[in-house]
C-alpha cells in the first residue's frame, strides 16, 4: 500500500522526510490510522525544520540529523509491516493491527504512534546521531537542552490537532466521548521524551555488554508495544 511512498528511503534530510510523510499524507485515507499518527508528525517535523533554519537551537546539527535518523525509523518499520504487522517491531504492531478498527479514535491512533516511535525508536535514533557526531549522551547537557526544547512545540502540535482528531466524537454521547479522553490522559509527552533520553543513556552505557544490550532494547520495544494496546482500546463508536 505505502510502497511507492517508502520507495526514496532511508533519507538523508528533512525536505526528503517531509516529501516523504506528505506523500503517505496523500496516498492513505481517512479511515486508515497510520495517517493521523503521520499528519501529527507531518506538523512536527514542519516545526523542526523552521526551527534548525533558525537560532532556536546551540547544536542545530544534531537536532537535524536526529529529525532524519529518528524519521528513517519510522519509515522502516511501515515498510515492515504495512502488508503484514507482525513483521515490524513490536512497539508498532498493536497500530499497523488496527490500523482500518472502525471503533478507534483519530487521536488514539496519533497517540499510540507517538507512543511506538518515542518509547521504542527515539532512544536508538539519540545514540545512533552521538555514534556518528561523537559526545555523549549522559554529559551532554547543551544537545539535552536542545532535545527538550522541542517538547514545547510537540505540545503546541498536539492541541492543533485535538479539534481535527476529534471528528466523529461531535455529537456522540458524553459518556462514550469521555472513554476516548481516559485513553488519551494515559500519554503524555514530555514524560515520553525525559523516558526515551533516559533509556538512550542506558543503551550508550550498555554498549560494552552487547547481549545485555540488546536484551534491554528487546523489552523496552515489546513493553512499549504492551502500552500502544492500551492506547488503542476501542471506544465504541464509529469515530474515524
Amino acid at each position: 500500500m505505502l510502497a511507492d511512498a517508502l520507495r526514496a528511503i532511508p533519507v538523508r534530510s528533512i525536505d526528503e522526510v517531509l516529501a516523504i510523510m506528505s506523500a503517505i499524507d496523500g496516498r492513505l485515507p481517512d479511515t486508515d490510522g497510520v495517517k493521523w499518527f503521520n499528519r501529527l508528525y507531518l506538523q512536527v517535523t514542519r516545526g523542526v525544520r523552521q526551527a534548525v533554519a533558525g537560532v532556536t537551537f546551540r547544536d542545530a546539527r544534531f537536532m537535524s540529523e536526529l529529525d532524519v535518523v529518528f524519521a528513517n525509523l519510522y519509515f522502516a518499520a511501515l515498510v515492515a509491516g504495512d502488508e503484514d504487522p507482525s513483521r515490524a517491531p513490536s512497539a508498532w504492531r498493536p497500530l499497523l493491527h488496527v490500523r482500518t478498527h472502525p471503533g478507534i479514535a483519530r487521536l488514539q491512533f496519533a497517540l499510540a504512534g507517538m507512543n511506538a516511535h518515542i518509547n521504542r525508536d527515539l532512544p536508538q535514533g539519540i545514540v545512533q546521531v552521538f555514534e556518528t557526531l561523537g559526545g555523549d549522551p549522559t554529559s551532554d547537557h547543551i544537545r539535552r537542552q536542545d532535545f527538550d526544547s522541542v517538547n514545547d512545540l510537540l505540545e503546541r502540535v498536539e492541541g492543533d490537532v485535538r479539534t481535527e482528531f476529534s471528528v466523529g466524537l461531535v455529537g456522540k454521547a458524553d459518556a462514550l466521548a469521555g472513554r476516548a479522553d481516559d485513553v488519551v490522559a494515559m500519554w503524555k509527552v514530555r514524560a515520553a521524551r525525559a523516558a526515551a533520553w533516559t533509556n538512550a543513556e542506558v543503551l550508550w552505557t550498555l554498549r560494552p555488554t552487547p547481549r545485555v544490550r540488546a536484551a534491554f532494547f528487546d523489552t523496552l520495544d515489546k513493553s512499549t508495544g504492551l502500552a500502544g494496546r492500551g492506547l488503542l482500546t476501542p471506544v465504541g463508536l464509529d469515530v474515524i
